[in-house]
């Protein structure tokens, strides 16, 4: 390498940060791909986020890459991606999560094409639950895939390996697929960002369509900003999309006002704690939110209720004091005695209670962590 860089900072990054480096000569695509197939040696067998790694493949492809000269302008130049096991790579099997299909792709699918346009290197293929029927990631074929967060923990699914290998910084971005939520899903178990892109915007050639046409492919990313990135390089030319993904990110919203619940789609099944005043703390200790509609709030989110009247009442006294109009906020569903607290101190005082120091850190500098070293250091 051209400057000695620290493997974790290279790790986490992202898409963009990796090829930034390789644009300024700090560190060359083989050293890039060179540096990741060593985390995925060390954390894979642990994690199981990838049902093959294409070592020989990816540090063939990275050597091109490193000889392109003014190809190195491209978006994704040099950076090592992961594929989903339901996404066709040349010369790879494509097995859903399953033992039953044995016959290599003869061609890339359109998405890994658009890929290696954009400059990307394909690093490896990741697991998934058979079929991407589940919302977790395990199969009678290749197994449990494991949180890097905590090992006992799921990842969700289907894209559960995908949002594994990207969580552990084994790549900077690895693409999945999302019919009911196998993008969402495994990215919320994982700390990371994901979408499901409007149908039709990201091809699924050769497959005439996923899930009989629910099914979208695209990024699970540590940052809005990668996603964004890999769209523009996947994405096909649609009415209303001229803009791209990238600039769009990168232009400030305007005022949002957010609702924020935390009653479980399902029955039987109820927040943990800790998770309720994580979200919360988003909000109000990291001012994320201008204004909280806490209307679609549920009856056992007491917390939440007074921490959005709370932010708000103080909002509507520094706005007063200023002369701004304040925004109605309608509150509905808040028979919850503790609604009475009058300022953010309070606010923050009841969302303490919920949210631990590690999740704070977690928060502030995920980049900086290595979430696997203390896991891995207590197995040993």
């Amino acid at each position: 390498m051209a400057v000695a860089v620290n493997e974790t900072e290279i790790a986490y990054a992202g898409v963009a940060g990796q090829a930034e480096l390789i644009r300024n000569g700090e560190i060359s695509s083989v050293e890039l791909t060179q540096t990741l197939l060593k985390r995925i040696e060390r954390l894979n067998p642990s994690i199981n986020a990838f049902r093959i790694v294409m070592a020989d493949e990816a540090l063939a492809e990275a050597a091109t890459r490193d000889g392109a000269g003014a190809g190195r302008t491209r978006p994704l130049h040099g950076v090592p991606i992961a594929i989903k096991d339901e996404i066709d790579v040349a010369g790879q099997l494509t097995t859903f999560g399953t033992a039953a299909r044995t016959r290599p792709a003869a061609a890339d699918g359109e998405l890994v094409a658009r890929l290696r346009t954009a400059g990307a290197v394909i690093i490896g293929k990741t697991t998934m639950p058979e079929f991407g029927q589940w919302p977790f990631t395990e199969s009678a074929a290749f197994g449990y895939t494991r949180n890097p967060w905590d090992l006992s923990r799921s990842t969700g699914g289907s894209s559960g390996g995908t949002a594994a290998a990207v969580a552990a910084g084994m790549v900077a971005v690895g693409i999945g697929g999302d019919g009911g939520g196998s993008i969402r899903i495994p990215s919320a178990c994982c700390g990371l960002y994901g979408l499901k892109p409007t149908r039709g915007l990201v091809s699924t050639a050769p497959y005439q369509h996923l899930w009989h046409a629910l099914g979208t492919q695209g990024p699970l990313a540590r940052s809005v900003r990668d996603s964004a990135l890999v769209y523009d390089a996947i994405r096909t030319e649609l009415p209303g999309h001229e803009l791209g993904f990238a600039t769009a990110a990168a232009t400030d919203p305007p005022r949002l006002r957010i609702a924020l619940s935390r009653k479980p789609a399902q029955r039987g099944v109820r927040l943990d704690a800790e998770q309720a005043g994580a979200m919360v703390h988003q909000f109000f200790e990291r001012g994320r939110a201008p204004a909280l509609l806490a209307h679609e709030i549920d009856q056992h989110a007491g917390i939440e209720v007074a921490a959005a009247r709370a932010h708000d009442q103080a909002a509507a006294r520094r706005q007063a004091h200023a002369g701004v109009d304040r925004h109605p906020v309608a509150h509905r569903r808040d028979a919850c005695a503790v609604a009475q607290m009058g300022d953010e101190q309070a606010a923050r005082q009841a969302v303490g209670q919920l949210v631990n120091d590690r999740f704070a850190r977690q928060a502030v500098e995920p980049v900086a962590l290595d979430p696997l070293r203390a896991q891995l250091a207590r197995k040993r």
